[in-house]
């Protein structure tokens, strides 16, 4: 790893981490940054998951005082989280290297999708459920069952989980946007550090470029949040679907 390469991986890891904490979508940046300095996809995919991680757990201190204190809501989705990461970990270390390369674009196509129009679908579904007061059981069934499957994509690449979180989160009427947040933040935790458990089992991390992130994202994570709570939320949507839309291009120019 030269030194250049080594202060585009720090910038692009505080960066993602900053993206993370307030809205998702870091690995439009980071996962990039590791493909143009030459890490091969997979290895590049597992050593983001990595990188960001320590990040997506600093991010949750700042929303410590907003999580639900539920525990009929939390536990089941953690849990749920933690399988449905290992399980689309196991799903990327069992794909070829040129299949995931040819489904990047793809990845990124959809994730930009969600950024872009992942506030109207929240809204409607907010249309659609009418419930009040706490969520039955068979809604938490359901809830767990759709977080699965984000789960599993999150395991496997992870682009745009945090709006399809938030979105799943209106099924049960949570209003407070800093309390939707700090869950999201949970939640995504959850799954990535179950493929990261996965990913270092596999021998699948770069480490130097690993340990190097790491370093930028728990700054830009933690520092994020915070200035999350103070930020228009349009100029940072605007922004990851710029970076997004720009991604999706490159690749499926490239690839």
């Amino acid at each position: 790893m030269t030194l250049f390469n080594g202060i585009l991986l720090f910038i692009a890891a505080v960066l993602a981490g900053i993206m993370n904490s307030v809205a998702g979508g870091g690995s439009f940046i980071s996962f990039p940054a590791l493909i143009f300095t030459g890490v091969p996809p997979i290895p590049a995919n597992a050593t983001n998951t990595v990188a960001l991680w320590p990040g997506a757990v600093a991010s949750i201190g700042a929303y410590r005082e907003r999580l639900p204190r539920s525990a009929r809501v939390m536990a089941p989705l953690v849990t749920i989280s933690v399988i449905g990461g290992v399980l689309g970990a196991v799903l990327l270390l069992h794909t070829p290297q040129t299949t995931f390369m040819h489904l990047v674009s793809y990845l990124f196509g959809i994730a930009t999708l969600l950024f872009a129009f992942g506030k109207r679908l929240t809204q409607k579904l907010s249309h659609l459920i009418k419930s009040t007061g706490p969520p039955s059981w068979p809604t938490i069934a359901g809830i767990a069952l759709v977080q699965l499957l984000i789960s599993i994509y999150g395991g496997f690449f992870g682009g745009g989980i945090g709006i399809l979180m938030l979105a799943m989160l209106e099924i049960i009427r949570m209003e407070d946007i800093h309390a939707m947040n700090g869950l999201k933040a949970l939640l995504a935790a959850s799954i990535n550090g179950a493929a990261v458990v996965t990913f270092v089992a596999a021998g699948k991390v770069e480490w130097p470029q690993a340990l190097l992130m790491i370093v930028g994202a728990i700054a830009g994570g933690y520092g994020g949040a915070h200035f999350a709570q103070k930020l228009d939320p349009r100029w940072v949507r605007a922004a990851v679907i710029s970076v997004g839309t720009g991604m999706t291009i490159y690749f499926l120019w490239k690839y």
